[in-house]
């Protein structure tokens, strides 16, 4: 592959302008971060008491599982921001891959400083998200449970649809069929639905004195039977090692539970991150030839202003070499092979509007990379599929959907990274949440909603003036309109808005982009070759 020469000045007013903008961006990103760890709405006092209860924060317990001096991989840190009256930090859980003793676990932990670790909407969906990415990598799942169970008064919003809490009950049986282990640490309270998180495992260790597990606690016991009991005496760690069987060993500290849960962990008979099986090509990495830094002086502090995806491309890739693919035909989508951490992959990165050729070349491109089994990375920055007159005669409609139905039916593991905007359609054809990547990030910088918010004005704008009778709105009427639809739009396409509600698994620094979609190919290297669907034949 040919090394990419750089064209970025990095002592150019436009690049420390747009870096000194993007590092405002990052301070705006760890700020908020910190505060979904550390902080939050009244939580000062809850951390006390669960810090008095002789209890570890739930970050702390992950580091106290996961082998030293590894990564852990936090996803969708920020869900919940914004929502529930900002008093729900992280969702009240933790999920994240992490490794012990080499193989690769997620980790769905309760953080019981958040609500009592009750779980809202979001909290379901971010525990479902969990299992479905553990499924699609081949990971066994730790739960580290300390939950109040559901949280009451959402109960229509978490317990009676397909995805609601029963969903992530049937994903952990089905992922125990599959082979892949789920073991269960209790470390507070597991009520009701709770209850079934290590029912259902497949090995359980109960912390004495904190860990207690009940289908109706203490208070529905009594106004059910009257019937009073102390909650150890009705679910604690003893009566279910000792006398119930519902768990399966008994731990005196948090310490020794996790002791015993990598003791566990060490007869799995699962892979090592390490062992990849030989369907993923793989040679030693070497780093990019240019600072991943250089990205916050390369993407546009106005996102009306394009950038070089090449050189976004260049700061990602090992040894900045790409092996560009058509580059001379279709340039508003580049397309290429390169190598992240070791691993061939396929590139299919926004150069701006999708134009029929531009989507003909992708679909081209995909069905190479399914036909020699490279994993796909898609780089979204785009404002949609090309309109207008010009464009529909050349059957735009068709050379899109043509691209749509090549990712939709690709079987090799695609990976996707908001870098921009990811409007309209041209997020379907760019693999969004909706097509099934198995990893979904976005930059601090990224947007995405069917439309830009100057081109929602005018839209509806215009729709709502032709459907008014008569002629006598006034200007000052219209510019209300328009700010009202700027403002909506501005806001719900506002990454944070999106990373809330889990439409990706995490707002993550440009510079950490390469490591992290490192650690995902890691992962699909240690599984079997997926299997193969029927040829795609959209390129003609």
């Amino acid at each position: 592959m040919r090394a990419h020469t750089s064209k970025v000045d990095t002592g150019s007013p436009s690049f420390v302008a747009n870096r000194d903008a993007y590092l405002q961006e990052i301070a705006t990103l760890s700020e908020r971060q910190q505060w979904a760890i550390d902080g939050g709405h009244n939580r000062e006092r809850s951390i006390e008491r669960h810090l008095a209860r002789g209890k570890h924060m739930v970050r702390d317990r992950i580091d106290m599982v996961i082998d030293a001096d590894t990564p852990f991989l936090e996803l969708s840190t920020l869900s919940g921001y914004g929502q529930y009256d900002n008093a729900a930090p992280g969702a009240g859980i933790v999920t994240g891959v992490g490794t012990v003793h080499g193989v690769p676990w997620m980790f769905i932990a309760n953080d019981a400083t958040v609500k009592g670790g009750s779980l809202l909407p979001v909290s379901i969906k971010k525990h479902v998200r969990a299992q479905e990415i553990a499924e699609q990598n081949g990971l066994g799942v730790i739960y580290l449970v300390d939950s109040g169970g559901a949280f009451l008064p959402l109960q229509d919003e978490i317990f009676p649809d397909k995805d609601h809490f029963g969903g992530s009950f049937y994903r952990q049986a089905r992922l125990s069929a599959q082979g892949l282990p789920q073991l269960s640490v209790v470390l507070g309270g597991c009520t009701a639905g709770g209850a079934y998180v290590p029912a259902l495992s497949d090995e359980v260790i109960m912390v004495e004195g904190i860990g207690r597990i009940f289908l109706g606690g203490p208070p529905i016991v009594k106004a059910a039977l009257g019937e009073i009991i102390d909650a150890d005496d009705l679910g604690g760690a003893v009566l279910h090692t000792m006398t119930s069987g519902v768990s399966d060993y008994i731990a005196q500290t948090e310490a020794e539970a996790y002791g015993k849960l990598r003791e566990l962990c060490e007869s799995v008979n699962q892979r090592r991150i390490s062992d990849r099986q030989g369907w993923l090509d793989y040679v030693d990495p070497e780093p990019p030839a240019f600072d991943p830094a250089e990205i916050y002086g390369i993407v546009s502090a106005d996102d009306r202003i394009p950038f070089d995806v090449t050189e976004i491309i260049a700061r990602l890739v090992d040894g900045s070499k790409f092996a560009e693919f058509k580059p001379d035909w279709g340039s508003t989508i580049v397309t290429g092979f390169a190598r992240m951490w070791g691993h061939q992959v396929g590139i299919i990165a926004n150069d701006g509007v999708i134009f029929a050729e531009a989507a003909l070349k992708a679909t081209h491109f995909i069905e190479l990379c399914e036909q020699r089994r490279i994993p796909l990375v898609f780089l979204q920055n785009t404002s949609g599929y090309m309109v207008g007159s010009e464009a529909e005669a050349g059957g735009i409609a068709k050379h899109g959907a043509k691209m749509v139905s090549a990712v939709a039916n690709a079987t090799v593991p695609k990976y996707t990274v908001l870098i921009g905007g990811a409007y309209g359609a041209g997020n379907y054809g760019m693999c969004g949440r909706g097509f099934n990547p198995r990893f979904l990030f976005a930059w601090p910088n990224s947007r995405i909603a069917t439309m830009s918010a100057a081109t929602a004005q005018t839209v509806l704008v215009d729709i709502r003036l032709a459907g008014l009778k008569g002629d006598d709105t006034t200007e000052e009427e219209v510019a209300a309109m328009r700010a009202e639809v700027a403002e909506q739009y501005e806001t719900q396409s506002n990454p944070y808005y999106a990373t809330s509600r889990l439409w990706d698994d995490g707002l993550i620094d440009p510079v950490h982009t390469r490591d992290i979609l490192g650690l995902c190919l890691s992962l699909a290297a240690r599984q079997d070759e997926p299997p193969v669907g029927p040829p795609l034949v959209y390129r003609m």
